[in-house]
């Protein structure tokens, strides 16, 4: 209790990479410039580097920034914490996530890069007044605060989430005949254990569950 910021639902600035970015990106520099700071960190060229992005409007001139900066920019159009979470794991193929989503799904975030030993910033980005009043009302009062993984999500953290749809990190439902298939990441941030959990789930031996029409 008291571990997790507790964040208005809002945006928040984001940057996230794997442990390569620990004391060398930062959320106050320009894409381009953390995209150099990362390739030189990883003894590599822009071009071998993977951003993921939202693809929302507003991050039209972040994407083209990327791209001119030379590396590759991954698109999706929503789910920035698995997003997060990939640019934190270092073999994932993406080596960062940058842009604005939502703050609560930012501590989220935090909570697994954590876990995973990664790098994380987080800004909030308010849109008006109100917005400003409600954060105040819930303990914030630093409106340009920068916050690390840490800040964000402090003291020994568990980090569990189950696919629903296919993504990066985990695969989502699979029916069968009778049942289910899900796909589950566990994370611990103290020993840095990082388990993968396939489970069958059988309708008939499941209370709650009905049998799938559709199976």
């Amino acid at each position: 209790r008291g571990g997790f910021l507790h964040a208005p639902d809002m945006y928040m600035h984001k940057l996230v990479t794997g442990s390569a970015g620990i004391g060398v990106v930062d959320i106050q520099v320009s894409a381009a410039e953390n995209i150099r700071r990362l390739a030189a960190a990883k003894n590599c060229q822009p071009q071998d580097l993977t951003v993921i992005v939202l693809d929302k409007p507003r991050h039209v001139d972040l994407i083209d920034e990327i791209r001119k900066a030379g590396a590759r920019c991954q698109m999706i159009p929503d789910g920035d914490v698995a997003a997060g979470i990939a640019a934190a794991v270092d073999d994932s193929g993406i080596n960062m996530m940058i842009g604005t989503g939502g703050a609560p799904e930012g501590v989220l975030t935090a909570a697994a890069v954590k876990c995973l030993g990664g790098f994380m910033q987080g800004q909030l980005a308010f849109m008006n007044d109100d917005e400003r009043n409600r954060a105040s009302k819930m303990g914030i009062n630093d409106f340009d605060r920068i916050y690390s993984a840490e800040e964000l999500a402090q003291g020994d953290v568990f980090f569990a989430a189950t696919g629903v749809t296919n993504g990066d990190l985990v695969n989502g439902v699979r029916y069968f005949a009778g049942g289910a298939k899900t796909h589950t990441v566990v994370m611990r941030s103290k020993s840095r254990t990082v388990r993968f959990i396939e489970t069958r789930h059988y309708f008939d031996h499941k209370p709650g569950f009905d049998s799938c029409s559709t199976c």
